[in-house]
């Protein structure tokens, strides 16, 4: 008889530890299996000239930055001055991945809001972000010299990630560069 009582108990209590240990974690914190891996390959057309095409090979030897965003993100809204500046103060070339989104928009979008990215390439029915596992619009990721993914956000980032987590990735290119 006792047993009937002891193992709910015990159930209850297991179940609350587990409960309580995810409370713990960072939501934010989405693991990515890309990190440390080579950077997908692709060739996209580029948004202000279908003709040009851009590679991430186009810019091995550089560390920088790709962003995936979209006219109908809302959180890019927010992040998207911050992108502005982060472009202004020339910290890295940023690639703007415009997600399952129509050419249009996405233009009409950089044309009101300012043009942060080296390029812009479209990526309409979205397989390049499948293949850079995105899960979430927007996402930030930083690629090294050698074209390996250092760095991955999942969300808008803002001032505070870019000084403590991003520019001291950054700045590795730039010291290399100065030296």
């Amino acid at each position: 008889m006792k047993l009937k009582y002891i193992v709910p108990l015990l159930a209850f209590f297991g179940l609350a530890v587990l409960l309580g240990e995810g409370l713990t974690l960072d939501p934010k914190a989405i693991p990515s299996t890309r990190i440390d891996k080579p950077a997908p390959s692709f060739e996209l057309p580029v948004l202000s000239n279908s003709n040009e095409k851009f590679r991430p090979e186009d810019l091995k030897g550089q560390r920088w930055v790709l962003n995936v965003w979209a006219s109908w993100c809302v959180s890019c809204r927010y992040e998207h001055p911050i992108l502005n500046d982060m472009a202004r103060a020339g910290l890295a070339p940023i690639v703007g991945l415009n997600y399952k989104d129509q050419d249009d928009k996405a233009a009409q979008w950089l044309a009101e809001r300012g043009d942060p990215y080296y390029k812009a390439v479209t990526d309409n029915n979205g397989r390049v972000g499948i293949d850079w596992g995105v899960i979430a619009v927007p996402e930030t990721f930083i690629i090294d010299e050698q074209g390996t993914v250092i760095y991955k956000h999942t969300g808008p980032i803002n001032r505070e990630l870019i000084n403590s987590e991003m520019i001291p990735l950054l700045r590795v290119n730039n010291q290399a560069s100065d030296n």
